[in-house]
């Protein structure tokens, strides 16, 4: 089933579809942290152009971690998907939502440190992931460089489910997805390497590019 060897593969193959973005000065590719990072140094490696973070982190239901109500993103971004949420008692979902907004927090500070906060007044804003599943920390992402003043916002990601993409149209000006498998299960099936991507691997991807 798989369609890629890895991330380093998926970025190539992506890139290869974002050809109109090459060399443009307005253009920054943001990694999602963690997994879709390795993907985007790829990407913005291809395209020449800069290359930077967003931490966005997803909000799962306690009894199902990989079902999401809902992500966080910097700046106080939350985003929630009624439906999933319904399922939630608001107790629950504030201990979720506290635990993750330190996560976010502690990333932030060890990404950021040393680099100036994301500026993208005017940019347009190339958002890489490895996949998307149901599209809830996209659409996050998508919000926040909004907020950051992108004048333009692009999501690009290997492969991803119907719903999400579709999903995803009504907030982004483009949806790349490279593959859109109508049994979509799972992102790591369409890889035969997806192993966790640690702070180390991110940190390494950005000094590269630097």
């Amino acid at each position: 089933m798989s369609s890629y060897h890895d991330r380093d593969d998926a970025g190539r193959q992506l890139a290869a579809r974002l050809t109109a973005l090459a060399g443009r000065p307005d253009v920054v590719v943001l990694g999602l942290v963690r997994g879709g990072v390795p993907v985007a140094r790829v990407v913005a490696d291809r395209l020449g152009v800069p290359l930077d973070v967003l931490v966005v982190r997803k909000l799962g239901l306690p009894w199902a971690p990989e079902v999401a109500f809902g992500a966080l993103g910097p700046g106080g971004v939350l985003v929630l998907n009624d439906q999933v949420a319904a399922q939630l008692d608001p107790t629950d979902s504030a201990d979720v939502q506290r635990r993750e907004q330190a996560e976010l927090d502690r990333r932030e500070a060890r990404y950021r440190s040393g680099r100036p906060p994301l500026d993208l007044t005017g940019r347009t804003a190339l958002i890489v992931d490895d996949g998307l599943a149901t599209g809830a920390t996209a659409r996050a992402a998508v919000q926040v460089a909004r907020r950051l003043g992108a004048h333009r916002v692009v999501v690009a990601v290997p492969v991803g489910a119907q719903q999400a993409y579709e999903m995803l149209t009504a907030e982004a000006d483009e949806v790349v997805c490279a593959r859109r498998p109508a049994d979509f299960g799972a992102v790591s099936a369409y890889y035969d390497d997806f192993h966790e991507v640690d702070d180390d691997e991110v940190t390494g991807a950005l000094i590269a590019t630097a």
